[in-house]
């Protein structure tokens, strides 16, 4: 995906999760959109496609959305250090490691940073 859809799809996805608006249809939307998304590195976009893509596009798993930024804000407030410490302990439905029995934590923290709507 080139720098400039990624870029459209990213702001795509901050305008419908602003609205705050959990309707079934603005759900929808914001699930076809995070599943559109795939970090730039063709490292990390293999690791994210074998692990995170998963749950973090299927907005029934209750795994906040891929570029959600909304979802994502208060969970990314809490610090690196403790959404890394939930990526390798598992949180609420997430398995420990995430399903990547095979990241470094530099890598859960990209992979973080992008779900969470940044590269």
């Amino acid at each position: 995906m080139d720098r400039m859809l990624t870029f459209s799809v990213l702001v795509a996805v901050m305008l419908l999760s602003a609205c705050q608006d959990k309707t079934p249809e603005a759900t929808r939307q914001l699930q076809a959109v995070s599943q559109q998304l795939v970090p730039m590195n063709a490292e990390l976009a293999a690791r994210y496609q074998r692990s995170c893509r998963s749950c973090h596009t299927i907005a029934a798993t209750g795994a906040p959305l891929t570029g959600d930024v909304v979802a994502w804000t208060p969970r990314m407030e809490r610090g690196m250090p403790a959404m890394i410490d939930s990526v390798i302990n598992g949180a609420g439905g997430m398995p420990p490691l995430g399903m990547c029995m095979d990241c470094s934590e530099e890598q859960f923290e990209a992979l973080i940073r992008f779900m969470a709507g940044g590269q």
